[in-house]
């Protein structure tokens, strides 16, 4: 796989609690986050390592074969890093923006607001 683009941010909570919420998107607790467009689908939890590792499959019924890496941690505020992958043929630039914005929103927007900021 090839590694598409990557970005590094930090989220209130411990990488303990972020680890949950990314290992079990779907669970609520009463805050939901993970909201799908119409091209995209629930993602199949492919590795979760916890506190500090989480890999997604693809969000995207397009590209079935990207899969999105999270590497957390802090024990206070959680440093996250999001990576990802693609098998070849690499999306086009274009693509890989629209891919990269929308993990940007489900996590540094969507799940950074149930955590109250």
């Amino acid at each position: 796989m090839d590694v598409v683009a990557s970005r590094l941010n930090s989220l209130p909570p411990p990488a303990w609690v972020v680890f949950d919420d990314l290992a079990n998107p779907l669970r609520h607790n009463g805050r939901p986050w993970l909201t799908l467009l119409d091209d995209e689908m629930e993602p199949d939890i492919v590795v979760a390592e916890r506190p500090s590792l989480v890999v997604w499959s693809s969000i995207w019924t397009s590209r079935p074969d990207a899969r999105i890496r999270f590497d957390l941690e802090g024990s206070m505020d959680a440093t996250v890093r999001w990576t990802l992958m693609v098998d070849p043929p690499n999306p086009d630039d274009r693509q890989v923006r629209h891919m990269g914005k929308r993990i940007g929103d489900l996590v540094f927007a969507s799940l950074r607001y149930t955590y109250g900021q």
